[in-house]
């Protein structure tokens, strides 16, 4: 008898009927709110999402590629995304989150990443992105990344040998030529070139030293882009948004490539107030994301409202 109902557990788990651990398979749930993760980060300090960072998960024939997420500006493992992991586990990816760029301060100021130099930040992304091959067994992961996290893993890509490892980026909010958010890019400008530079510098990136890397024309995104925008060896998939108030003009996460696709969320759809946080819990971007993963899925995207800051 216990032979028999050991078989039907088994057949059970081949049809994915059940887990490993004989409870239901049922799914995560997707709470399309930007602000989804930080419940968890309250009540597990430090921790990883449901569905994230699973030393168990192998990657399937239909998802090759674990998918690594890259958060934004004062984000974290599980802050910036409480959409999209669950939302990735669902469909059968492996899916991992780290913190990075965040000071050696106990919690909560350890959940805060983002905030050290973007060189930084990309190392320990380097160091991730090979635990996370050596663990699956895969060749190449795929980037998920939202504001800050486009360029530190664009950093990687083109100066730590990344675009070895790395298939498709897919950039929420993408700040590739930087930004003139509240005019910084101006004022930083202008401070160059009266000769008071280091003081701007030092002001704005005495708190978030990645910060002040980022504004339009810095010396960081010029030397960075000095070889062109993209990495010829990664696919890019850009999705942006017209009311972007931290990258600014949102022009500038839509730099043509031959290896670069863009999308505006409000394209065809009016309802989709997204901003740049927002556009992190809107699920017409992440139904972008999902076809950007999967080229062959090509499932058409939600258009519903979406309320800014929150999605």
């Amino acid at each position: 008898m216990r032979s028999k109902s050991m078989l039907v557990l088994a057949v059970a788990m081949l049809l994915g009927l059940v887990g490993a651990g004989g409870a239901a398979a049922d799914p995560y749930p997707v709470d399309y709110n930007f602000f989804a993760g930080i419940a968890p980060e309250l009540t597990n300090p430090g921790g990883a999402l449901p569905g994230a960072n699973d030393p168990d998960c192998v990657p399937t024939p239909e998802h090759p590629n674990p998918v690594v997420l890259l958060h934004g500006t004062g984000g974290g493992a599980q802050t910036n995304w409480g959409v999209y992991v669950p939302l990735l586990a669902n469909e059968g990816y492996c899916v991992f989150t780290l913190t990075y760029g965040a000071y050696e301060l106990p919690w909560p100021v350890s959940a805060i990443g983002g905030m050290r130099p973007v060189e930084q930040s990309a190392a320990e992304v380097s160091a991730f992105v090979d635990g996370v091959l050596a663990r699956t067994g895969a060749e190449r992961v795929d980037l998920v990344a939202h504001s800050q996290g486009n360029i530190v893993g664009n950093y990687y890509l083109k100066r730590l040998g990344g675009g070895e490892k790395v298939g498709t980026l897919v950039g929420i909010a993408p700040p590739w030529l930087g930004t003139n958010a509240f005019g910084a890019g101006d004022i930083a400008h202008f401070s160059r070139a009266l000769g008071a530079g280091p003081v701007f510098d030092a002001a704005t990136g005495s708190l978030c030293q990645a910060c002040a890397q980022m504004f339009s024309g810095s010396p960081f995104m010029t030397a960075l882009n000095a070889d062109g925008v993209y990495d010829p060896r990664v696919t890019y998939v850009n999705i942006v948004t017209v009311l972007d108030e931290l990258v600014v003009p949102h022009t500038s996460g839509l730099v043509p490539g031959p290896n670069a696709t863009s999308v505006v969320v409000q394209d065809g759809c009016a309802q989709d107030w997204s901003e740049h946080m927002a556009i992190a819990g809107s699920p017409r971007a992440a139904g972008h994301v999902l076809n950007a993963l999967d080229p062959a899925r090509q499932a058409p995207v939600p258009c519903e409202f979406v309320p800014p800051f929150t999605g």
